[in-house]
């Protein structure tokens, strides 16, 4: 089996950048059952095997490759979200507001419609005063403008469903 982080073009991503998660080798299975048009989205031919006609399984996962060669996994692809035309994977947000350091837990979601699309971070945090300066600064130094979330709410947990999974 051979994991491959890749970007939306089917390329290997650079160390620490984040891509979707693709999983080849012997044990991929060849596709769904009577759903070709599904089998070619998810089950693409593996470009990078040396076994002409082998599959890879598209994931929908995002992940990064670390330099220590640990995979990181950052949550599903579909969490993905247009603002003022930039693609932003939230998942990708909520995994350098965990980096910071008086951060335990934190979901990004969009808010609104239109030109009026935001981006809030919900954050598990102690209590601070300038807890939302403090990471609009750590995020300003690793993330593009258009990805820094224009609000930070601080909770105690995050919102479950009644299944135990994230409630968004």
């Amino acid at each position: 089996m051979t994991i491959y982080v890749l970007d939306t073009q089917g390329r290997p991503v650079p160390l620490g950048a984040v891509g979707e998660l693709c999983i080849g080798g012997a044990g991929v299975a060849r596709g769904y059952l009577n759903r070709p048009e599904l089998t070619s989205e998810k089950f693409p031919l593996d470009p990078f095997s040396k076994i002409q006609g082998s599959r890879m399984y598209k994931t929908g996962d995002l992940a990064r490759y670390m330099e220590d060669g640990n995979l990181i996994f950052l949550g599903r692809n579909d969490h993905q979200v247009k603002i003022r035309g930039f693609r932003i994977e939230l998942g990708e947000i909520e995994a350098r507001l965990v980096e910071h350091s008086e951060v335990r837990e934190a979901v990004v979601i969009a808010l609104g419609d239109g030109v009026a699309k935001r981006l809030v971070a919900y954050v598990v945090a102690a209590p601070q005063e300038a807890l939302a300066y403090n990471l609009r600064s750590h995020l300003e130094a690793v993330l593009p403008e258009y990805m820094i979330p224009t609000a930070f709410v601080r909770l105690d947990v995050l919102p479950l469903t009644p299944n135990g999974k994230l409630d968004r």
